[in-house]
């Protein structure tokens, strides 16, 4: 193989040349007229050839290995000068030349290429692959199959995660974000500001992935904490991003004062303020530290010729001159190393690297993938509110009753669904809508939906404002269960999340209504596993019997909840969320 050096590539590494003595010269002198006359041969013998020849004595000739380079597309104009460079030194391999040909290629775009796992854009096949992150390989390597997939164990370059906020809301975040407080991890409470946290879609970004690791890992990995990572990912749905640069629009619209907070990489800030001068972002470090994309070099040839093209290209990449000009471009090296001038401190980048947190496992990521599709899926709600006479008790400890705390609790709860949620509210006793015990307030609609000039959002907090008990009502529970049922199985929509929730402090005293026994019956025999429609109950009382509610709730794929408080409510909302991450029938009463 010959090589001719480059500017992105230094001595490092090479052998020093040996001084050459006068014995030497002597004994060359003659093999140098006899070389020369052969060129001249050469040169005669091909005529215009000769030219090419002399012209390409750096060691290699012939066809050209084209090397194919897909690499992040933040990477393209770092590596597309590094390639010139590279390409103009004739690196050879068996006396042919490498030219690498670097192009840019979204890492979730290749990765769902190699796995078939999810959806896919253009050519996903090249000879070199240079990801943001380590997380696509690890997983995309145990579904290569029967193509080449290796990892050099070499990063070309790094940059850690950090949090970015629009000029002019810096004086609001004087406390040094952390993972674990970033987002809410419980139910939303009256008068709360939490952070604006804002992220780039985590199935198809890094960043956006390594967010929701670090915060599920801040929480716990306990069955516990399920409730807790529903609220996490819940906030960090409102405020997802579809790519980069519509979360970099997020950076330049103007503050409204909150403490709005975006997750992406250093180099990604130091591009969004070189493109934003006028509106630059703040950068923040989490506490704790933070994870780092990595940019793992992967040989995907199966070919060992273009194999060894591919090292060729490697080995330049980790060349001192070649890491600086990553470090030029707003990267750091592949060890941490940036230049304050580049990440300048004015913008709140620190010449340190952070401390560098473990990446999630692929077992983590698929885990996480899972419970982010799950949750994304649109709500359709029907919410069931009892107003039976036993819902004016006073709650202990406060000066409301029943139907008051049911009441806040269930308007913050509103604050759990995305405006394209579908929510509907009835109210049930017995015999309240003539001969039936239940009564639609407002039909299932999507929450931005027009009603008589509000939303429908709008429309149910005003519903809920308006809801009386009746003092002298039962609770006709059982034939509002299978009303309710019927009503969703008939509006079902396939691409929905289609559920129940009930509200109720009683037990089932309608001696006219159906029994338990037909009740289960009936719904063993209409539920169906392809449209599911799970029940959720939330039970407060002193007298709940919490067997019924536990046997519908099996039926159904749903869970129950019994408690004594209901200022508990908001809290078990999250509970029964947490329930969509479990295959429909799993689902357990407490």
């Amino acid at each position: 193989m010959g090589r001719h050096r480059g500017k992105y590539e230094d001595d490092e590494g090479r052998t020093p040349r040996r001084s050459s003595g006068g014995g030497r010269r002597r004994r060359a002198r003659g093999g140098a007229f006899i070389a020369l006359a052969a060129a001249f041969a050469i040169i005669l013998g091909l005529g215009g050839t000769g030219w090419y020849l002399l012209n390409r004595q750096g060691g290699c000739g012939g066809q050209d290995i084209a090397l194919d380079v897909a690499v992040s597309p933040e990477l393209v104009p770092t590596m597309q000068d590094i390639s010139a460079d590279f390409n103009g030194g004739d690196h050879a391999v068996d006396g042919r030349c490498v030219k690498a040909e670097v192009r840019g290629a979204d890492s979730a775009n290749v990765t769902y290429g190699i796995t078939g796992a999810g959806p896919t854009m253009g050519d996903t096949e090249s000879d070199v692959w240079i990801p943001d992150s380590s997380l696509w390989p690890n997983m995309a390597k145990d579904d290569s199959g029967e193509g080449a997939f290796t990892d050099t164990g070499t990063s070309v370059a790094s940059s850690p995660l950090i949090l970015a906020q629009p000029a002019g809301t810096v004086e609001e975040s004087a406390k040094k974000p952390s993972w674990d407080a970033l987002v809410p991890t419980a139910a939303p409470a009256s008068g709360e500001a939490p952070n604006d946290v804002r992220l780039i879609d985590p199935v198809r970004s890094a960043s956006g992935m390594a967010t929701l690791a670090l915060i599920s890992d801040s929480i716990g990995e306990e069955e516990a904490g399920q409730p807790q990572l529903v609220a996490a990912l819940q906030a960090l749905q409102r405020g997802v991003s579809a790519n980069e640069e519509e979360a970099f629009s997020t950076l330049s619209e103007k503050s409204d004062g909150s403490s709005r907070f975006l997750v992406l990489s250093e180099q990604a800030a130091w591009r969004y303020n070189n493109e934003h001068p006028d509106s630059p972002a703040q950068v923040h470090y989490p506490e704790g530290g933070t994870y780092t994309l990595d940019y793992p070099y992967i040989v995907r040839a199966s070919d060992p010729v273009v194999s060894r093209a591919a090292e060729l290209l490697r080995e330049s990449l980790t060349r001192k001159a070649a890491q600086q000009a990553f470090i030029d471009n707003g990267f750091r090296s592949a060890k941490g190393t940036a230049d304050p001038d580049v990440l300048s401190a004015d913008a709140g980048f620190q010449e340190e690297a952070p401390e560098n947190l473990p990446p999630p496992s692929a077992t983590a990521v698929d885990s996480l993938t899972q419970a982010w599709n799950q949750l994304k899926l649109d709500t359709r709600l029907l919410t069931i509110v009892d107003i039976s006479g036993s819902m004016l008790e006073p709650v202990p400890g406060t000066d409301m009753n029943r139907m008051d705390v049911t009441r806040a609790a269930s308007i913050e709860g509103l604050n759990l669904f995305p405006e394209d949620s579908e929510l509907g509210l009835w109210q049930f006793s017995v015999q309240i809508n003539n001969e039936l015990d239940y009564e639609e307030l407002l039909p299932v609609r999507e929450l931005s939906a027009d009603v008589d000039g509000r939303t429908q959002k709008e429309a149910i907090t005003e519903a809920w404002t308006s809801i009386q008990p009746k003092p002298d009502g039962d609770t006709g529970l059982y034939d509002t269960y299978l009303a309710a049922y019927r009503e969703m199985s008939r509006s079902y929509k396939a691409d929905r999340i289609n559920s129940i929730l009930m509200l109720t402090d009683g037990n089932n005293d309608d001696a006219n209504s159906i029994t338990l026994e037909e009740l289960i019956a009936t719904l063993q025999d209409e539920s169906s596993a392809e449209r599911p429609i799970p029940i959720f109950t939330i039970a407060f009382g002193p007298d709940i019997d919490p067997q019924p509610l536990e046997q519908i709730a099996e039926i159904t794929g749903g869970a129950a909840y019994t408690t004594e408080d209901p200022t508990e409510i908001g809290d078990i909302f999250l509970e029964a969320f947490s329930q969509r991450l479990d295959t429909p029938g799993d689902g357990e009463g407490e």
